[in-house]
């Protein structure tokens, strides 16, 4: 016996405007930037067994995920991401968010938070609203810092180079508290661009590819500043809106990024 199919989106990120360590043995942390990529699901439900196609889990390590949020899942769940796994656009704790909502999930966002650090060891802040407005420590399920709305900017950005996948374990990230602090205090987009652009070449200098083109697109383009996923292929310029230049696109394909996004964010 089947019943009706449900269907759950939860909108991704594209790297971060900024991540690092907060003091030199501090956590890990970091500003997320939403994007609109969705990881999207679909659950068929069946009295009894469950099956995945797309998910990238096993049906154990799934039950495990719910059974940690005292729920249970029972059908057939089909998952759809517009990236891998891998790339820095957060389809790792998407999946688990969007696994938890399809099976009835209404509590906090910090709670299902936890869960997904229980699982997989470090999570994106993604289960909460507003995920940019805060400074968010990954490995331990946590905000450092809430912040005011971004001002309004628009991004022009790829991937670049290969799946890298995070591994909790790994705290070698550059020091940026000293950013933190700059955040706080920034009004204008060119400063916000300025800090995710020291953020990203504090990434680049620590960890690479030191063949990295996006700084030298920043300067032929004109643009504001540039980001990153701190761990995976996602590249973004930093414009004002309605900047971007037309031949903007030819110019990353040049470079060898795939997969251009556009899109605009911001509320101020």
């Amino acid at each position: 016996m089947t019943g009706r199919v449900t269907h759950i989106s939860v909108p991704g990120h594209f790297g971060e405007w900024i991540q690092g360590r907060i003091g030199a043995q501090g956590p890990v942390a970091l500003i997320t930037l939403p994007v609109a990529d969705h990881v999207r699901l679909w659950h068929v439900p069946q009295r009894r067994g469950l099956r995945l196609h797309g998910v990238g889990l096993r049906p154990v390590e799934v039950r495990r995920f719910l059974r940690s949020l005292g729920l249970d899942l029972r059908g057939v769940v089909r998952m759809r991401a517009q990236t891998p796994l891998g790339l820095g656009t957060g389809v790792s704790t998407a999946r688990l968010v969007g696994l938890a909502r399809l099976a009835g999930w209404q509590g906090s966002p910090e709670a299902l938070a936890a869960a997904c650090i229980e699982s997989e060891g470090a999570a994106d802040p993604l289960a909460f609203p507003a995920p940019e407005r805060m400074l968010w420590a990954s490995r331990i399920g946590r905000p450092l810092e809430h912040f005011p709305p971004l001002p309004r900017y628009e991004i022009l950005g790829g991937f670049w180079g290969g799946p890298s996948f995070t591994d909790p374990q790994d705290t070698n990230f550059a020091d940026i508290s000293d950013l933190v602090a700059q955040w706080s205090l920034a009004c204008g987009l060119e400063e916000f661009a300025a800090l995710a652009t020291q953020s990203a070449l504090r990434c680049t200098d620590r960890r690479g590819p030191k063949t990295d083109p996006t700084p030298q697109l920043v300067r032929d383009l004109g643009a504001l500043g540039w980001l990153r996923a701190h761990t995976g292929a996602a590249r973004g310029l930093i414009f004002a809106p309605g900047t971007v230049p037309d031949d903007a696109a030819g110019l990353l394909r040049a470079a060898d990024l795939r997969q251009l996004r556009q899109f605009r964010g911001g509320e101020r």
